[in-house]
This record gives structure tokens, sequence and C-alpha cells, in this order.
């Protein structure tokens, strides 16, 4: 039993939607991860891409994506809780988890390399 009114599935989407238009709003590396992820598939449909490479160019930027809006709900939760006031273990958390942020966009940069190169190095 809960003490929050149940919200309904229809609800559910609402609020995933304006979580994602707050965002974009709100977060500009998390617009910049999107300009990248768009021309990385217009690339790769141009490179003609496999439907299998397709699915892991998409695996990999929904990685990226979500970690980056994983950091900003750590980032806007801390600031709530702590009143944006200085705390090293607030800072290490923020820390942490731009950490991951950064962690997926590497491991994303050598999985296009490794999918871009492959199929340009076909095409020489």
């Amino acid at each position: 039993m809960t003490k929050f009114k149940q919200q309904g599935f229809s609800n559910t989407f609402k609020n995933a939607r304006k979580g994602m238009r707050l965002v974009l709003k709100s977060e500009v590396n998390i617009r910049v991860h999107f300009c990248i992820a768009m021309i990385v598939l217009a690339l790769a449909f141009v490179l003609d891409f496999s439907v299998e490479r397709i699915c892991i160019l998409l695996l990999t930027i929904g990685f990226v994506i979500v970690t980056e809006m994983v950091n900003s709900a750590v980032e806007f939760s801390l600031d709530a809780v702590f009143h944006n006031r200085y705390s090293k273990l607030v800072g290490m958390a923020k820390d942490i988890s731009a950490g991951a942020v950064m962690f997926a966009s590497v491991i994303a940069v050598v999985i296009g390399i490794i999918l871009f190169g492959s199929a340009i190095l076909k095409m020489i």
C-alpha cells in the first residue's frame, strides 16, 4: 500500500515525455549527444550499414543518452536535497556520475571507430 495516488498508464508516458523535454531544454550536453547521434545515424545510412550494425549504433547511442539523463537526475536530486550547498560527498557523487557519462562516450567512440572504420576500409 502506498500513500501516493496511482497515476495510471497514460500518465506514466506523459511524465516520461515531460522528463525528455526537461532534459533537452536544460542540458546542453544532451543536445550535443542528440545532434551527434543524428549525424552518426545519417552517415550509417549513407554507408548502407546492415540492420545489425544499425542496432549496435542505436544501443550505443541509447547507452550514452541514458547515462547523460541519469547524470542530470543525480545532479538535480543532490542540488535539491542539499540546497546547492557545497559538500565533498555531493561533489564526489556528481563526479562519479559525470565519469559514467564520459566512460559511455569513450566506449561509443570506440564502437564508432570499429563500425565506421571497417565500413570505410571496405570502400577503399
